[in-house]
């Protein structure tokens, strides 16, 4: 991704909240020389600066037979918002889009362990719908067992981590205030989480 100096987001910390709060994300990997893709949840783990990622394909979808053969790469964005050149001082101005991404590589392991896939299924209902546990609980192993033949679980060793927040640093703090005051009157929710996360950066 490209993310030039003024756009990094150096926090390996405030990285991994974005993807935590922003979970529902793209995995791409490559087969027959052709990029592949798939939108799923993740389950998003961090120790000691060690990124794990957890989720699931429907086995029916074949992209799972080649995740491992090479790096995967994983594309957390959610909200951005157009940004009207009416926010600058200068007349001479054209319109652009703040947003924020977070690109992560790293080695796919498929999971074949009965125990862990349940495991990884029952952290996602944890993170998702803690409500649902009880009757997740009441549900015959047996259903279970049944159930996770159809998918296939696997879990991702971050080894890099790319990641971009634009949101107008390069214009001054005046023109920063109001570019959050117009999206902050906005009805689409995706301006707002833009105009939170530059509130927070100012």
């Amino acid at each position: 991704m490209y993310v030039p100096k003024i756009n990094e987001m150096t926090d390996l910390h405030e990285s991994t909240d974005f993807m935590k709060r922003f979970s529902f994300a793209t995995i791409v990997s490559v087969q027959n020389n052709l990029p592949v893709a798939t939108h799923l949840p993740f389950m998003v783990t961090s120790e000691d600066n060690e990124i794990k990622l957890y989720s699931h394909f429907a086995k029916a979808n074949p992209q799972w037979k080649n995740i491992e053969a090479n790096e995967v790469l994983v594309i957390f964005s959610e909200p951005n918002a157009y940004i009207s050149p009416t926010n600058y001082d200068q007349f001479l101005s054209v319109p652009t889009w703040n947003y924020i991404a977070v690109h992560v590589y790293g080695k796919a392991k498929i999971i074949t362990d009965e125990n862990e896939v349940i495991s990884v299924l029952e952290n996602i209902i944890d993170h998702y719908e803690s409500s649902y546990k009880s009757q997740w609980n009441q549900l015959p192993r047996a259903f279970k067992a049944e159930m996770i033949k159809d998918l296939v679980a696997f879990e991702i060793k971050i080894s890099d981590v790319q990641a971009k927040k634009k949101l107008s640093q390069n214009k001054t703090k005046q023109e920063q205030e109001k570019i959050i005051n117009a999206l902050s009157k906005s009805a689409n929710s995706n301006e707002k989480l833009i105009a939170e996360y530059m509130r927070k950066m100012l």
